[in-house]
């Protein structure tokens, strides 16, 4: 039989301990799955801005460097448009290739 409240010197603590074990169940359910999503967006979103900026910045560095050597058997401005067109020569070949691969798996 049920015991009576007001007679019953465990019922207080019997109820709270009821009461927040549900609280847990609960917040482990629901909230630390959605900090846990939350924190991979981020993550991932401020690896992906790293990433692109990096990618730029050796794109802008491979540049300069091939200026720089092809300067050395011909004019400036010759040395910058020949960097232009092999580093875009490189870019169309590989974007080719990517091209090609792309329904490699799914035959």
């Amino acid at each position: 039989m049920p015991a009576n409240p007001l007679t019953d010197p465990n019922w207080a603590t019997e109820t709270t301990d009821t009461v927040v074990r549900v609280v847990d169940t609960v917040r482990d359910q629901t909230t630390t799955k959605v900090i846990y999503a939350a924190r991979g967006l981020v993550f991932g979103l401020i690896a992906v801005i790293l990433g692109f900026f990096a990618l730029v910045i050796m794109l802008v560095g491979m540049m300069r460097g091939l200026q720089a050597l092809l300067e050395l058997t011909m004019s400036w401005d010759q040395a910058v448009y020949t960097s232009y067109f092999i580093v875009g020569g490189v870019l169309c070949l590989v974007g080719l290739v990517l091209f090609k691969k792309r329904n490699a798996a799914a035959a």
